[in-house]
């Protein structure tokens, strides 16, 4: 395939090494003339292992150039892949301009072309971007979307330092695009790469580099404050989080990582406090451990939100136990929920088949007399009873007997707390708490 690559920064001048490595014919595209005369005399822009003898090699082949003439490499290549910088603005919101100037430039030169032309955006961009792209082209070049272009994101997830061997071994390529057209293309751009390709809206595409990239701060802050803890105690904090790292099926694994209701049960909650109060006491700063449960709360004052927004009073609550299956009752959240609401003069009405009040025990029975004794009064022994005489429906946890919900009465209001049918998005009658 014939490609520019729209600023040779990082991104950019890995990208045309690598590409060109698969024999595509690469034109590199910059406003700096000494990024120019530094490909042109077969040297790279950046300093990164394996980088320099890559781009030889395929300056030698004659597949990588340099230009600073953006409407020739856009005139004579297919596709056209932006690379270049999104810093951030004073206020923390990112600088979007570098993006829109090549966008503007590319909607000017397809004024002139009368073949299919792909953008793909590789740089990190704000949800909105690709849609927003696609109108300015659309408006300047007078083309029209899917017939005559299309605009993808496509971001990349390339290591400084390991650059070269994350672009040939990547976790997965996404392809954020609704065109099927332009989904074929770019599939067909990556099928020398050996891994999974996800084809995803353009706005789920931008979010998963945001949300790779804050979740590697997030793990990097919590090995740091727990390292500074365990120094505090004199323990080894790197052996600890050595042994942490090795359990795949729940410290790193998808299982915990679904947006929904608050995390609680007798664990979570308990030792959360716990460590921070270790910390306290060490006289150690951790903000990040401190904010752990004030963001929990959060959650739950967001799916009570959700129930006042209704404007209704008769509130059926579907699963209050923490976890489907299990009649655990203490610290869950939809125990929280339920006490605020009756606190608040709502009409409740609850339903969980593993909670069954003549077998609770210990702990159980009197978490649920100390914090919601009138939970007696509020029990139903059937669905059907919770669905009848309520406007509201709140499912609270994962038992499967509560999709039965989701194909009630249209003038009643669905909120799900745990997504119980994927498939499903707020919409009409159904709210989701985080879809």
């Amino acid at each position: 395939m014939k490609i520019s690559v729209f600023g040779l920064g990082y991104v950019g001048i890995v990208s045309c090494a690598c590409f060109a490595k698969y024999e595509h014919e690469i034109i590199g595209v910059d406003t700096n003339e000494e990024k120019i005369k530094l490909i042109q005399n077969k040297k790279s822009t950046i300093v990164e292992e394996g980088l320099d003898e890559l781009l030889i090699e395929g300056i030698n082949k004659n597949l990588i150039t340099a230009t600073n003439d953006f409407n020739y490499a856009i005139l004579n290549t297919d596709i056209s892949i932006i690379c270049v910088g999104t810093p951030s603005q004073q206020n923390g919101n990112i600088d979007l301009s570098y993006i829109y100037n090549v966008v503007d430039q590319i909607g000017q030169s397809l004024k002139e072309k009368d073949t299919f032309h792909t953008v793909l955006i590789r740089s990190t961009v704000a949800p909105g971007t690709v849609r927003h792209s696609i109108n300015r082209i659309e408006a300047i070049s007078g083309k029209i979307y899917e017939q005559d272009f299309a605009v993808a994101s496509n971001p990349e997830f390339l290591r400084e330092g390991s650059a070269i061997a994350d672009f040939f071994n990547p976790p997965y390529t996404i392809i954020g695009t609704d065109s099927d057209k332009c989904a074929k293309i770019i599939t067909s751009l990556y099928s020398s790469i050996e891994a999974p390709i996800y084809t995803l809206l353009p706005e789920e595409s931008e979010m998963i580099k945001y949300a790779n990239n804050n979740f590697h701060a997030l793990k990097i802050t919590f090995a740091n404050e727990l390292g500074n803890i365990c120094k505090a105690l004199k323990i080894d904090g790197e052996k600890v989080m050595d042994v942490v790292s090795k359990d795949t099926k729940l410290n790193l694994s998808p299982y915990y990582m679904k947006p929904g209701f608050a995390f609680g049960g007798s664990c979570l909650p308990k030792d959360v406090r716990g460590l921070s109060y270790q910390a306290k006491v060490l006289d150690v700063k951790t903000p990040l451990l401190n904010s752990i449960l004030e963001s929990n709360d959060h959650q739950i004052q967001k799916g009570l939100q959700l129930i006042y927004a209704t404007g209704k009073k008769r509130i059926g609550v579907l699963g209050f136990a923490f976890k489907a299956g299990t009649d655990d009752l203490r610290e869950s959240p939809m125990v929280t929920l339920i006490e605020t609401l009756i606190g608040k003069g709502y009409e409740l009405l609850v339903y969980d088949k593993s909670v069954n009040l003549s077998n609770l025990l210990g702990k159980n029975k009197e978490f649920i007399n100390s914090h919601i004794p009138h939970i007696y009064k509020l029990i139903r022994d059937h669905i059907e009873d919770i669905i009848e005489h309520s406007d509201v429906i709140v499912i609270g946890n994962k038992s499967s007997e509560f999709k039965s919900a989701l194909h009630c009465n249209q003038d009643k209001t669905i909120i799900d707390l745990v997504r119980i049918d994927k498939a499903k998005t707020t919409e009409k009658g159904y709210v989701g708490i985080c879809w």
